[in-house]
């Protein structure tokens, strides 16, 4: 078996074509390899957290039919575990209908390597290899899970997480942002202490994510990578729903990319009536500043609440969050009061895998005491001029040096009144106040194609008209949507 991430991506890969003509898809090719790689490593260890009856020993040496038997009895038995086992093989079953397709995987691919002596990051890149191919297979839908790994490398670097700092990611899908965060502190300089690995790699990184198979995929990522738990208390990521209640647990850092829409939220339970039908899905915390069924509005508030005072967040939303009225706009002004927001980066469609979306960044840090009205919001356009595909022009780290760059060069205490004014095109700043002025604050900026203004940015009256009427045109064809959902 090979011994860099590259070619072992491929050698997998190749698998998984002979796989489909017994039915399997990507994302159940992916989920079976999770199984059979931890009960392999498992296998290979003094402690093995596996029971023997359920181990890898216990079917790899037999014949096909006897393998594929006890095989399905093992993850039907590993299913019913606690701590790391259960996040792995929770509902766990055999999908692979051939006995001689199993053995193919168990003697040829996973059993001529031993896992263990691999280090994590060929292990790590091989496996996060195989979720971007897995990505790109819009049919399944395994893309919605998945952000461009160059966006979340420049979004870590950023915020700079450091060691001693917690991270959380209330909205993981397969780890991303926490593999990155990980990697920034682990190779950053001065190297951290033995202390601070153990922490790292123990008790630093939380993430959540509610559906159970991207759960088990962000789980592996995460072993595989070299982050371990050795209690249930330490387990870093968790099957569930973020929105459901509030988190005892405060953290440093948040970083997520948390899902669109209105299904998924928590809802609610009430009869449908004459009431506004969205009202079914809403989410109702008393923390929270706005109820609303609108899923990246409630986890905007999530994460405000998630954070120490102090803590640094940076949330992927869509356009909507930045323009559309009602709840929104209150969350918006409740946010530019309570938080410094200073950063926001604008992205072109074309990045992710699902069809058309335009996202951005939004960083902002919970203010330890006082306000920021006083302060700027910098807005990076990466709109201009750029035309981005998943497939054919991929979003890569170069595209956003220039940004990462102009985010450094702000400073924390930098206000309207001491700012110097740049003529770079992408860049431009915006007074809180101003936006605070605006009845809806609206964060929906931009500016002209080649004329850098001659002062600080604002919401021009035209622009917010139009950016209303979008945002109820929206709301509109939400709750259409919403109707031809439930068959209404």
């Amino acid at each position: 078996m090979p011994n860099d991430a590259s070619t072992l991506v491929r050698t997998l890969w190749h698998y998984c074509n002979i796989l489909r003509d017994d039915g399997l898809s990507y994302p159940d090719y992916v989920e079976q390899l999770t199984y059979l790689l931890f009960l392999k490593m498992s296998d290979e260890q003094s402690d093995r957290p596996v029971p023997t009856e359920y181990s890898w020993s216990s079917f790899a040496g037999r014949d096909p039919d006897s393998m594929h038997r006890l095989y399905s009895s093992a993850l039907t038995g590993l299913s019913a575990e606690d701590g790391m086992l259960g996040v792995i093989f929770r509902n766990a079953r055999n999908k692979i209908r051939d006995p001689a397709k199993l053995r193919l995987l168990v003697r040829d691919l996973i059993g001529q390597t031993v896992w263990t002596g691999l280090s994590p990051d060929v292990k790590g890149d091989a496996y996060e290899g195989l979720l971007e191919k897995n990505a790109r297979d819009t049919k399944s839908g395994a893309g919605q899970y998945f952000t461009p790994r160059p966006l979340i490398e420049a979004v870590v670097e950023c915020v700079d997480p450091r060691p001693d700092e917690a991270v959380c990611d209330p909205a993981c899908g397969t780890a991303g942002f926490l593999l990155a965060a990980y990697e920034h502190i682990r190779t950053r300089r001065p190297k951290p202490s033995a202390a601070q690995l153990r922490h790292l790699t123990t008790k630093a990184l939380r993430g959540i994510e509610l559906v159970e198979e991207v759960a088990r995929l962000a789980t592996m990522n995460l072993l595989l990578h070299g982050v371990s738990a050795t209690t249930a208390s330490e387990l870093p990521i968790k099957c569930a729903d973020s929105l459901r209640m509030s988190s005892p647990i405060k953290f440093d850092v948040v970083l997520t990319n948390p899902p669109f829409g209105v299904k998924g939220s928590v809802a609610r339970g009430r009869e449908r009536g004459a009431e506004d039908v969205s009202a079914e899905f809403a989410t109702a915390r008393p923390e929270f500043w706005a109820q609303t069924a609108n899923k990246q509005l409630n986890f905007l508030q999530h994460v405000v609440t998630l954070l120490k005072r102090g803590g640094r967040a940076a949330v992927v939303v869509p356009d909507n969050v930045l323009f559309e009225s009602g709840a929104a706009a209150t969350i918006r002004r409740k946010l530019l009061e309570t938080c410094r927001v200073h950063t926001l980066l604008r992205l072109p469609a074309g990045l992710f895998y699902a069809q058309g979306i335009k996202a951005n960044v939004l960083f902002f840090d919970r203010s330890l005491t006082g306000s920021h009205q006083n302060g700027l919001l910098w807005v990076y356009d990466l709109r201009k001029g750029n035309k981005f595909s998943v497939k054919t022009r991929p979003l890569v780290n170069k595209d956003l040096e220039d940004f990462v760059r102009c985010y450094r060069q702000r400073t924390p205490k930098t206000t309207a009144g001491s700012v110097r004014l740049t003529d770079h095109q992408r860049w431009k700043p915006f007074k809180v106040s101003d936006l605070l002025r605006s009845p809806s604050c609206c964060l929906d900026l931009a500016w002209g194609e080649l004329k850098p203004p001659s002062g600080l940015g604002g919401v021009s009256g035209l622009d917010e008209i139009a950016s209303l009427i979008q945002a109820d045109l929206q709301h509109a064809l939400r709750h259409i949507s919403l109707f031809a959902g439930e068959g209404v």
